[in-house]
């Protein structure tokens, strides 16, 4: 399973780590991330603007994210 957080603050930063978590997620996707969630081995950092709704979306629906 892949998500899709979307911030960069310390809060969006511990909800990605936990999501991360269980083994059946593959990958969380954080936009437009931060430093620290960029050294999380199963987050990844993506260059989306929060507010930009429709790229976010069809960036959730290319990557199959929840």
């Amino acid at each position: 399973m892949n998500i899709l957080v979307v911030g960069s603050g310390g809060r969006e930063h511990a909800l990605a780590w936990k999501l991360a978590e269980p083994e059946t997620v593959e990958r969380v996707y954080v936009a437009p991330g931060n430093a620290g969630t960029a050294l999380e081995p199963k987050l990844e950092n993506v260059p989306l603007d929060p507010m930009d709704i429709e790229g976010l979306a069809q960036f959730a629906r290319e990557q199959a994210a929840h």
